[in-house]
C-alpha cells in the first residue's frame, strides 16, 4: 500500500516531469505529460512529487533536468545521462575518513522497511538511454554541489560507474517509492563535476539534450 495514495476522482496523466526551475520546465512544457517545477533540493522535490502524485496519479516520474558529469564517465557538455538507479550519495554518517551508508549502519529511509539511499530506476531504462543516444549509469544525487577534483574522485571511488550529479534526483526517486511509481532520471550534461568554472558551463545544450532524454522516455512509454 503506498504511503502517498492519490487523490480519487483526479485527472490521470501517464508521466510526471519533476524540474528545480521554471527555466528547465520552459523546455518541456509542450510535451505531452505533467510538468512541474519543485525548487532546488531533495526535500524541495521529494515534496513536491509527494504533493503532485496526491493531486493526481501518474504511471511513471521523470526527474528531468541538468547537471555535473563525473570525469571518468567520458561525458562532456551537451550530451545526456539517463539513470540505471538514483543515488542520495550524501546520506549516511562519517566515521573519520570513512563514510558509512545507511545500510553499513543498520538504517533505513523508510518507516516500516529495509532500504537504504539507492533508488532504482524504470525497469525501461535501458530503452531511454538507447532510444536517446544516452549514456547509462548511476546518478547521483547531492545536498550541496561538489566543488573541487578531489570530492568527484571520491564520489568516483565509493560510487563505481557514476555518471552524473545533480541535487533532486533521489528526493524524487524517493517519492515515487512511496507512491508505489516508478521513476527515472535524466540530466543534461552542463558542465564537469568539481571545480566551478561558469564559462565552461554549456546550458542550452544541456537543456537541448535533457529534452532529447524526456522525449525518449515518453516514446518508450507510448509503445507500452
Amino acid at each position: 500500500m503506498p504511503l502517498y495514495p492519490a487523490a480519487p476522482n483526479a485527472p490521470s496523466p501517464d508521466v510526471l516531469i519533476v524540474v528545480a526551475t521554471p527555466g528547465e520546465a520552459a523546455h518541456l512544457r509542450d510535451l505531452p505529460a505533467r510538468v512541474i517545477v519543485s525548487g532546488v533540493g531533495p526535500v524541495a522535490a521529494a515534496l513536491a512529487t509527494a504533493h503532485a502524485l496526491m493531486a493526481a496519479p501518474a504511471r511513471l516520474v521523470i526527474s528531468a533536468g541538468i547537471g555535473g558529469a563525473y570525469p571518468g564517465s567520458g561525458l562532456r557538455p551537451g550530451d545526456l545521462a539517463v539513470s540505471s538507479v538514483m543515488i542520495q550519495a550524501d546520506l549516511g554518517a562519517w566515521d573519520g575518513a570513512a563514510f558509512l551508508p545507511l545500510d553499513d549502519l543498520g538504517l533505513s529511509v523508510l518507516p516500516d522497511g529495509s532500504h537504504g539511499a539507492v533508488f532504482p530506476a524504470w525497469t525501461h531504462a535501458r530503452a531511454v538511454a538507447a532510444r536517446a543516444g544516452a549514456a547509462l549509469g548511476p546518478a547521483l544525487t547531492l545536498g550541496g554541489v561538489t566543488g573541487s577534483a578531489a570530492q568527484a574522485q571520491a564520489l568516483e571511488r565509493r560510487y563505481p560507474g557514476a555518471l552524473c550529479e545533480g541535487m533532486e534526483g533521489a528526493g524524487i526517486a524517493h517519492a515515487a517509492l512511496l507512491a508505489g511509481v516508478p521513476a527515472l532520471e535524466v540530466r543534461g550534461i552542463s558542465n564537469p563535476v568539481g571545480p566551478r568554472d561558469r564559462s565552461a558551463w554549456r546550458i542550452p545544450e544541456a537543456l537541448a539534450a535533457t529534452r532529447r532524454g524526456v522525449q525518449a522516455a515518453l516514446a518508450v512509454m507510448a509503445d507500452g
